[in-house]
């Protein structure tokens, strides 16, 4: 279905995929060039023929060969898929740390702390990613000189793309732990523990916080794939390489390819995330593990 949905709908975007291989609509290309680029890459074929033999491409393994780049599919994304993973890891650890310390802060802090504490994550979780580095690369590049405005392949450079990702997702994930953590000092396994001689601090990191992070652990997959998502527009505004930005130009030449392979790598990490949010889950809660 993800192969089917991604051939035709980038079948609909304007322009000649013939014309974008030979460099787009101003490379005054020779009908002779276009004609033998057609044949080569079989796009002379009817739109279904040319689907049906992607799809039989891809049952033997063969993500095809790039039309732009004129390389095997398989490795290319395989090559930029290492940085992609890396950003969106850290960047879900670090919109973890953040949402989980805000969300604990502001269940204890009183009244003023709660309404602050939800005011900033409705903020943080409206905040556009293009709109968020911008501020960070003007007020940690520019200003401050702290930070590189290019994500280089040393930790300074991670710092800034993975705050851009990381702060909406903790406005999203603290909104969830905050009224999780509410509900969980409210149950009665918390009086139970309190009734047993157990501290406040105890009680909070040892029963309410496991109980509380569920639902954020359950939403942890779809995180990830807005974190993927999130990449595209990451990856281009910090000159980062990465499968976002490989997608991001292969959509611009019609690199069919290119495309189907890395929205198809995508599909399957978010398989295998959910999957790992699910083993989680069984971890931190004993009653699933007892289904």
């Amino acid at each position: 279905m993800v192969a089917t949905l991604t051939f035709f709908a980038i079948r609909l975007i304007p322009g000649d995929p013939a014309e974008a291989i030979l460099g787009g609509p101003g490379s005054q290309t020779s009908p002779e060039a276009l004609a033998a680029v057609r044949a080569e890459y079989g796009l002379d074929q009817p739109v279904f023929v040319q689907y049906l033999a992607q799809l039989a491409r891809l049952a033997t393994g063969d993500l095809g060969r790039s039309y732009s780049l004129n390389q095997d599919v398989a490795p290319l994304l395989l090559g930029q898929l290492g940085g992609t993973l890396l950003l969106a890891v850290l960047a879900l650890a670090v919109a973890w740390l953040l949402a989980l310390g805000l969300a604990t802060w502001s269940t204890r802090g009183g009244r003023f702390a709660w309404y602050l504490g939800s005011g900033l994550e409705i903020v943080a979780a409206a905040l556009p990613h293009f709109w968020l580095a911008t501020v960070l690369i003007v007020l940690f590049s520019v200003w401050l000189g702290w930070l590189p405005p290019i994500s280089t392949s040393g930790v300074s450079g991670l710092v800034l793309p993975v705050l851009t990702l990381a702060v909406p997702l903790a406005g999203f994930l603290g909104q969830i732990m905050r009224e999780s953590l509410l509900t969980a000092l409210e149950s009665p396994f918390v009086l139970s523990a309190r009734a047993r001689g157990e501290g406040e601090r105890g009680v909070r990191w040892v029963h309410v916080i496991r109980h509380a992070s569920l639902p954020a652990i359950s939403l942890s997959g779809w995180a990830f794939g807005s974190l993927i998502s999130g990449a595209v527009v990451v990856e281009t505004i910090f000159a980062r390489p990465g499968l976002g930005r490989t997608l991001l130009t292969a959509v611009t030449v019609r690199d069919v390819p290119v495309v189907v392979g890395a929205v198809l790598i995508v599909a399957v990490g978010y398989i295998l995330m959910t999957l790992l949010t699910d083993l989680a889950q069984r971890i931190a809660d004993p009653r699933l593990r007892a289904r």
